[in-house]
């Protein structure tokens, strides 16, 4: 994503959609056998001290990652804490919430993003990665995800 003066931001290539289900296992199995997409790989993650609309929050959630191509699609099931994953889940059931970026400088990219006053409306440092999901009342609703990883020095 480069900064091109005020107001324009241009993102790389789409790296991941996610998708907020209710039920994972059920999930997995339709996208496989009917689409075949996968495999997955699911997990459980507990996500402490992620900051969530400007408060840090504990999130445990189930996910599962599978390569559609080019694109990674994430399934991400609420299981506790607040999140925008559970808003989703309130407010409009099951379905389509994220695009994720791969940045280099993600602190940059934010700095850069709240100049313009986009921020971030839930972020963290989990082990391997950066994220930050940016409200998305400015940009059409679809939240966009940043994402950058961690160096293993």
């Amino acid at each position: 994503m480069e900064e091109k003066g005020k107001g324009k931001v241009v993102l790389p290539p789409v790296w991941q959609v996610g998708i907020i289900v209710k039920d994972m296992e059920k999930t997995v199995e339709f996208c496989s056998s009917t689409f075949g997409i996968g495999p997955f790989k699911t997990r459980e993650v507990n996500l402490e001290g992620v900051m969530f609309r400007g408060k840090p929050t504990t999130v445990k959630q189930k996910i599962a990652f599978a390569q559609a191509g080019q694109v990674q699609i994430e399934l991400i099931q609420p299981l506790e804490g607040e999140s925008p994953h559970t808003e989703f889940l309130r407010d409009k059931e099951e379905g389509p919430n994220h695009l994720g970026f791969l940045v280099d400088d993600i602190d940059k990219k934010l700095t850069w993003l709240a100049e313009q006053g986009i921020k971030p409306i839930f972020s963290g440092n989990p082990p391997g990665v950066t994220f930050a999901y940016l409200n998305s009342d400015k940009i059409g609703g679809v939240i966009i995800e940043l994402l950058q990883w961690k160096s293993k020095a």
